[in-house]
């Protein structure tokens, strides 16, 4: 091919348009908190979507993991099953859900979809799920939501999904306070999504920090704070053998100290400012 026709060819196709980098791409949706939780942290969980506009008629279902990393599935009633942890990933979180819900949306009800492009500008979770739905997100201890209750059951699917139990993390959500969730790696950890500004927050654990008020309770502590999504992630060690539903009555204290300490708008002392410091130090980023 000449260099002028290979320069009308490439004049003569569209230009892809990108998707812009969102930090905080599930601002403005109830639930924000959990959706990072379910993106970057828990292993298994679900939770319904209602869409409004030409899509409210479709059940949605996020969950967090589909076998062999599919984007979504299409089941034999209709409802489009959506992973939150899948290998198609822009610069923006929302809408690479929110493209995947269309795709799904097209397919015949039984279908996988096993492949999906990087999406180009369009519309969003935000655009797609109605504001006024309820948000409730549920943690499993196994992938069951793999099995199509209207398909029929066979020994190879309860093969894997028995396969796929035995890797999961032992995570729990901690009854009282939102998005923090329990998780069994060796030891005890509690993980919590904070939807505050990360500079007021990170000033507000600073002073606590300096005051030695971050530990949850006796022989727990702060071990530091994953950033993913444009949120923060603070991270406790905890006593050996703690059990989620013990961890209530100390969150729940822990957020009323963290209350007062965001409403005290007092300059950073010395010692609040290298307890800020040490924080920071022990950042990991997740996206």
């Amino acid at each position: 091919m000449g260099k002028k026709n290979r320069k009308k060819d490439a004049a003569a196709k569209p230009k892809r348009q990108e998707v812009p980098f969102v930090e905080r791409p599930f601002e403005g949706l109830k639930g924000e908190a959990d959706l990072v939780a379910m993106r970057e942290l828990l292993p298994s969980a679900s939770a319904p979507l209602t869409l409004t506009g030409e899509l409210a008629d479709v059940p949605v279902l996020l969950v967090t993991l589909l076998p062999e990393m599919w984007p979504a599935i299409r089941r034999e009633d209709g409802t489009v099953v959506v992973a939150m942890q899948a290998s198609t990933r822009s610069g923006d979180a929302s809408r690479d859900v929110a493209h995947a819900i269309e795709a799904a949306a097209k397919l015949e009800p039984g279908t996988p979809l096993r492949h999906l492009e990087l999406p180009e500008v369009g519309a969003r979770l935000q655009d797609l799920v109605d504001p006024k739905a309820d948000w409730e997100l549920t943690v499993h201890g196994d992938f069951h939501y793999w099995a199509d209750p209207a398909a029929e059951k066979s020994a190879e699917l309860d093969q894997a999904l028995e396969q796929a139990a035995e890797h999961i993390v032992p995570s729990k959500a901690v009854e009282g306070v939102s998005a923090a969730y329990w998780c069994r790696m060796g030891k005890e950890y509690l993980r919590w999504v904070r939807t505050e500004d990360e500079y007021e927050l990170l000033d507000a654990l600073a002073k606590l920090h300096a005051a030695d008020e971050t530990p949850l309770e006796d022989g727990t502590r702060l071990i530091g704070f994953f950033r993913s999504c444009g949120l923060m992630v603070p991270v406790w060690e905890l006593n050996a053998g703690t059990e989620a539903d013990e961890l209530a009555g100390v969150a729940k204290k822990f957020e009323d100290r963290l209350a007062k300490a965001l409403a005290d708008d007092a300059s950073l002392t010395p010692e609040q400012r290298r307890a800020r410091s040490g924080l920071i130090s022990r950042e990991v980023t997740l996206r």
